[in-house]
């Protein structure tokens, strides 16, 4: 009776995880009928390690909404002091703050070149709030106006808003 016992714990063990991956999560059911999403990330945080852990959870979802049939049409924002961490002077940052910044800006440069990345976008006014040189700004990037006014075309355009 014990050997049975044991036996079958073992085997309903065994068998757990090929269960669990046959149900692995999925989107299907908030995704049905969809075919794009945008959406325009409004990226302010001036936090290097959180700035980079957002970006690449920003690039997982962009990932998980292809393999899933979804076209994505992202827009990602950057005012505030988050400003300071995507600019090329890197004299301007923290020792601390300095290797996130070069891991953001490879991070960016790849993501730019993603499918399903619209745009990457910089506003102007934190350029000047946080002192920040328009010329320091990466490449990646482009200055707009006034992310805000950025941000207010965007959801009008159908554009979901997302504050990570």
């Amino acid at each position: 009776m014990r050997v049975h016992l044991i036996s079958t714990l073992l085997l309903g063990l065994a068998l757990a995880p090929t269960a669990v991956m046959a149900d692995a999560p999925d989107d299907q059911s908030a995704l049905a009928g969809l075919k794009t999403a945008k959406v325009a990330f409004d990226l302010k945080d001036g936090d290097g390690r959180q700035m980079l852990y957002r970006l690449n959870i920003i690039d997982e979802t962009r990932q998980a909404l292809i393999k899933q049939g979804v076209q994505p049409e992202f827009v990602l924002t950057f005012r505030g002091p988050a400003t300071k961490l995507v600019q090329t002077d890197l004299r301007e940052l923290s020792a601390e703050e300095r290797p996130h910044a070069v891991k953001i800006a490879a991070k960016l440069a790849d993501m730019k070149r993603a499918p399903g990345i619209q745009s990457l976008e910089q506003c102007a006014v934190a350029v000047r709030d946080q002192g920040v040189k328009a010329e320091a700004v990466l490449p990646e990037i482009r200055i707009v106006g006034n992310a805000w006014i950025s941000l207010i075309a965007y959801q009008a355009k159908g554009y979901a808003y997302i504050a990570p």
